[in-house]
């Protein structure tokens, strides 16, 4: 590969870098803690290969001016930039977060942070009609709070629906650091028009835990029998953590 395309290349990616992070893509594959590491990255690759092309346009014409042939360089480049197509894809289209073909392809498991050792450590919920929750404490305490805090109270979740083995599920991702060491959390919807919903549509439920249903057998997937539930955007960060 010429140093020009390099060059260039460079650029490019680090300015999809930077693009992504602006718009808050990057949400869709790290944490928000990684934002300063994502920019600093990216400039430093954009400073990188403007420096060396500036470099190259100066020895290149200081040469061209010896030699007497000013055009010299320019025959040799032309066809480089054919190589450029595959990263402008990359840099225009930016993949979709995980979704539901994750969870159907990713065993789903317990979160790491629950275990027998704390199954009484779960502070009680707070008081009210209805207690929002992450998918992930709510998961938790299904499976692992054996004072029970969820019997009988009304909890509301949101995440994207998953159709599989004819259940309907609400999921979220949990990452620890990036996309790439995702795990899914799924909970089964229990009640009328959940299966009206296609793959990855996301919605916000309220509903009440059917106690003793998240065990191992089933990969700690608790059951909500649903007392409403509505279709919502989905939101620019759509991993738990």
């Amino acid at each position: 590969m010429k140093r020009e395309t390099q060059n260039i290349l460079l650029i490019l990616l680090g300015g999809a870098l930077l693009k992504i992070t602006i718009n808050g893509d990057y949400l869709r594959y790290v944490k928000p803690a990684q934002q300063p590491w994502i920019i600093a990255g990216g400039a430093v690759m954009v400073a990188l290969g403007a420096v060396a092309i500036v470099r190259d346009l100066l020895a290149a014409r200081a040469a061209a001016v010896v030699s007497g042939d000013v055009h010299a360089h320019d025959h040799n480049t032309r066809s480089a930039w054919l190589l450029m197509v595959p990263v402008l894809a990359v840099f225009l289209v930016a993949p979709p977060a995980l979704g539901a073909d994750s969870v159907t392809r990713t065993e789903a498991r317990a979160p790491q942070s629950a275990s027998a050792s704390n199954a009484a450590a779960f502070p009680p919920l707070p008081a009210g009609d209805v207690v929002p929750l992450e998918v992930n404490e709510f998961v938790s305490r299904a499976g692992w709070d054996s004072s029970g805090s969820l019997t009988g109270r009304t909890v509301r979740l949101s995440g994207f629906v998953v159709h599989n083995e004819g259940n309907t599920m609400l999921a979220r991702m949990v990452i620890g650091c990036c996309a790439a060491d995702a795990f899914p959390i799924t909970v089964r919807l229990v009640g009328e028009g959940v299966s009206g919903f296609g793959n990855d549509t996301w919605l916000e439920v309220t509903g009440t835990v059917v106690p003793g249903t998240a065990v191992r057998e089933n990969s700690y997937m608790p059951d909500l029998t649903l007392t409403s539930l509505r279709q919502v955007p989905a939101p620019k960060d759509p991993y738990e953590y």
